[in-house]
């Protein structure tokens, strides 16, 4: 094998303690930015959340892997990552208009025993997904689902006829093809 070859396998001792040393103190510092700025940093995730853990696991390979990012600098990324995620969150909880803007909508997708074809095509759920998430849910039959909910991160809520009411649908999307006659029911059962 020639010296090019080795060292790629191979570069000294140096660069192998200097990953050893900022992978750890990147990776306890991260540990502890996240412990203090809270629960939701890293909540279930919607696709906004995604993006800024990617930007963590980049950010703690950059310090770990590149002899060009300091210790300092890497932390000092970490933490405005933290910072923005809870400016972002500080908005969202404080701004509705703010939080639409930059989180999906739950949307409705089965309701009275009927699966809602048109919001489950804009949401590509198939009848089978919904099938499923049913069984999750210890439910053998439709009919005894009252409404089955796509949340903003992507999960399945079904709420079953022994639910005492829907009152939590009330800010739950529909797609407009779909009957909204039988979805006016909601708030009406909702009230009894």
């Amino acid at each position: 094998m020639n010296e090019i070859g080795l060292k790629m396998i191979f570069d000294g001792w140096a660069p192998v303690i200097r990953t050893l040393v900022l992978g750890s103190l990147s990776y306890v510092s991260l540990v502890m930015l996240l412990r203090i700025s809270g629960k939701r940093t890293l909540s279930k995730m919607n696709a906004f959340d995604l993006v800024v853990t990617v930007a963590f696991g980049s950010t703690l390979a950059s310090i770990m892997t590149s002899s060009q990012v300091s210790l300092v600098q890497g932390v000092l990324a970490l933490g405005l990552l933290v910072l923005l995620q809870l400016i972002n969150t500080f908005l969202a909880v404080r701004y509705p208009k703010y939080q639409a803007l930059i989180k999906a909508q739950p949307t409705l997708i089965f309701f009275n025993g009927q699966f809602l074809v048109d919001s489950m095509r804009k949401q590509r759920v198939s009848r089978e997904e919904v099938l499923a998430a049913m069984r999750q849910h210890g439910v053998a039959e439709p009919s005894d689902v009252d409404a089955v909910v796509i949340e903003t991160e992507g999960s399945l809520s079904v709420m079953t006829r022994n639910a005492s009411s829907l009152q939590s649908l009330d800010r739950v999307g529909v797609s407009t093809h779909d009957s909204l006659g039988e979805r006016q029911g909601v708030s009406e059962s909702s009230s009894h």
